[in-house]
């Protein structure tokens, strides 16, 4: 029947701290009151080890990467097998009970913080690389394997897994999958959507469904669209086909230092609209090439105003021709230092650098991590207009992010225990959000929306657009169950 569906974990709200514009739900009184009874009941379904009850051990997942905000879980399930899974979901659906999915907490969007009166149901325990065909270029794992493991099993056979993103020593496939995450080399190979032809997955009421398989493309509607990228909010996701490519003859990482961020910006836009796409571009400023040069000495020119690492592969001849190209584009911007990689050491070097950017950024102050996303013509102004915006709010900001696709990640620095300056961080993050799709780019490009864009969809999509993504959301779980109080505004009801 038509209606207005008002959603079920919308009952009130508190913000995340006295002046945080993050709020979050007020837990449901009933199901704090029945605690004791539902872990009594994940305990009949998962052995001892699987469970984590006391307070002391929950606090390890009160939080993700976005460590600004913690709320304690009402317990925390760690299955071993997707048979696991399905129970715990089908008990947890009968109960009544919210479920926050969670990979390695390496979110930095708070998308898997969970609330009070939820569980959190981790994949962690779900490790096992299942299967490799070389033969058809796939792999079968299940979700709780790292991003980086993948590569890792496969690499003494000359194969690799593409997206990388910096945490992918830590983060698991699941959470890629959650957030459709990308990483330096994106620019040539794409994101986890392109690299993911299936799913086992569990739905809320305990239901396992199997979409696409280790073939390129499936029959019937793509529904992997719309399961890569939905941030836990369609069911947990246990195993994945995923697709492994053969490592090129050769890679080299080359810095490009320049006189100023607008130059380097230039650069890049210059370098796409010429129609090379080297494997990797990627783009520090000088605050970010001194924090991350003096945590992991790659050598990075401490002189230079900004900074690209740009990375070409293929055959010598082939790296040549192409660098010889960007090299010239790059001194019609007055590039001020050029300098190639010359070993294999020197190479990992550069890029232990850039991967570690954000751990080395958290050795100096608390930040913020931004993920709008830009046309690369519009690289040059909004690097411009956000260096503006965060020195109006008396902040600082070091940005380092992946410029061949125009990702950006403007990392404010702020005090975490400074109450006010916390604020001041998150409106200008704002701004710099609101500030990407102005130029007609997009609120995020791998990160997710979380909890920390949530609020902000309203400024990207129209009431409609948001009914319609909502209405999609409550066919996989009618009851929003499924890591509630995340992507959609709270306020935000829509016509069923």
């Amino acid at each position: 029947m038509a209606g207005t569906l008002t959603i079920g974990y919308i009952n009130g709200y508190n913000q995340g701290s006295p002046v945080s514009q993050i709020a979050f739900p007020v837990p449901d009184s009933s199901i704090l009151a029945r605690r004791d009874e539902i872990v009594a009941g994940l305990a009949r379904l998962v052995a001892p080890e699987s469970l984590v009850t006391t307070e002391d051990e929950r606090r390890a997942f009160e939080t993700d990467a976005l460590t600004a905000y913690r709320r304690l879980p009402l317990a925390v399930v760690l299955p071993r097998s997707t048979e696991e899974v399905s129970a715990v979901l089908a008990y947890l659906h009968e109960a009544g009970v919210k479920v926050v999915a969670r990979g390695a907490g390496t979110s930095l969007a708070g998308g898997a913080i969970p609330q009070e009166d939820a569980v959190v149901v981790g994949v962690s325990k779900l490790n096992k690389i299942l299967d490799v065909s070389y033969e058809n270029r796939v792999a079968r794992v299940q979700a709780g394997v790292t991003n980086l493991g993948i590569t890792d099993a496969i690499m003494a056979d000359g194969f690799f897994y593409a997206p990388d993103p910096s945490s992918q020593l830590a983060c698991t496939i699941a959470g890629n999958i959650g957030m459709n995450s990308g990483g330096a080399h994106c620019l040539k190979h794409g994101v986890t959507t392109n690299h993911i032809l299936g799913v086992r997955m569990v739905l809320i009421d305990g239901t396992v469904v199997d979409v696409g398989g280790d073939h390129l493309d499936a029959n019937g509607y793509d529904l992997l669209g719309v399961i890569v990228g939905s941030e836990g909010q369609l069911g947990v996701v246990t195993e994945a086909t995923v697709r492994i490519l053969r490592a090129a003859e050769g890679a080299r990482p080359v810095l490009f230092g320049f006189d100023s961020s607008e130059a380097a910006g230039a650069c890049v836009a210059d370098i796409i609209g010429n129609g090379i796409v080297p494997v990797a571009m990627e783009f520090m400023d000088k605050l970010a090439i001194e924090i991350t040069e003096a945590f992991a000495h790659a050598g990075y020119p401490l002189d230079a105003a900004a900074m690209l690492i740009i990375e070409v592969e293929g055959s010598p001849a082939e790296m040549e021709a192409q660098l010889s190209r960007i090299v010239e584009i790059a001194k019609k911007h007055g590039v001020r230092t050029v300098r190639e990689s010359q070993s294999a050491l020197e190479a990992a070097l550069i890029w232990k650098g850039r991967k570690s950017a954000f751990g080395a950024t958290g050795r100096v102050a608390d930040y913020i991590c931004m993920d709008g996303t830009v046309p690369t013509s519009k690289l040059s102004y909004v690097l411009q207009r956000t260096d503006e915006i965060v020195k109006s709010y008396g902040l600082r900001v070091a940005n380092v992010f992946h410029a061949g696709d125009g990702n950006m990640h403007p990392l404010i620095m702020y005090n975490v225990n400074d109450p006010a300056e916390q604020a001041k961080a998150e409106e200008a993050g704002n701004d710099i959000l609101k500030l990407c799709v102005e130029v007609g780019g997009c609120l995020t490009g791998e990160h997710g929306v979380g909890i920390e864009k949530r609020d902000l969809m309203h400024f990207q999509f129209t009431p409609i657009d948001l009914d319609q993504q909502m209405r999609v959301r409550a066919v996989f779980d009618p009851g929003w169950l499924l890591n509630p109080a995340k992507v959609f505004p709270l306020d935000h009801r829509f016509a069923a």
